[in-house]
């Protein structure tokens, strides 16, 4: 089993920027790649990105290309997502979730190949 919490939400002014945190435990951090999502009011839950298990390959939705990065700790058990230039429409609810199923240096941008999931944090981004 994998516990997966969620850190680091909040409320924000469009402009600004945000660091969330997602704490691993109950497995080997470096067995599973490791993805974020949102879901919005209203909206159907979305790929946000993706790193694999070493860090070494990652991807991004094309909305937030160039503005977020994604990034993991290995040894602290810790994923990353660090958002800059938020806007309003970067509103949602974040989760991070875990797929041990990908080979090391893979990727997957669906939700449905993810097997463990946090509770989620509120970003909220103010105009």
């Amino acid at each position: 089993q994998v516990q997966l919490v969620e850190s680091g939400g909040g409320l924000v002014q469009a402009g600004g920027s945000l660091r969330l945190s997602c704490a691993a435990s109950g497995r080997t951090f470096s067995s599973y790649a490791m993805g974020w999502f949102r879901q919005a009011p209203g909206k159907e839950r979305e790929f946000v990105a993706a790193i694999s298990r070493g860090g070494g390959s990652t991807s991004y939705a094309d909305s937030v290309k160039g503005r977020f990065t994604i990034s993991r700790d290995n040894a602290k058990n810790t994923m990353y997502l660090q958002m800059n230039s938020l806007k309003p429409e970067d509103t949602a609810v974040y989760s991070c979730a875990g797929d041990l199923r990908r080979s090391s240096v893979m990727v997957t941008t669906a939700a449905a190949d993810y097997d463990y999931w946090g509770q989620g944090t509120q970003v909220t981004v103010s105009s």
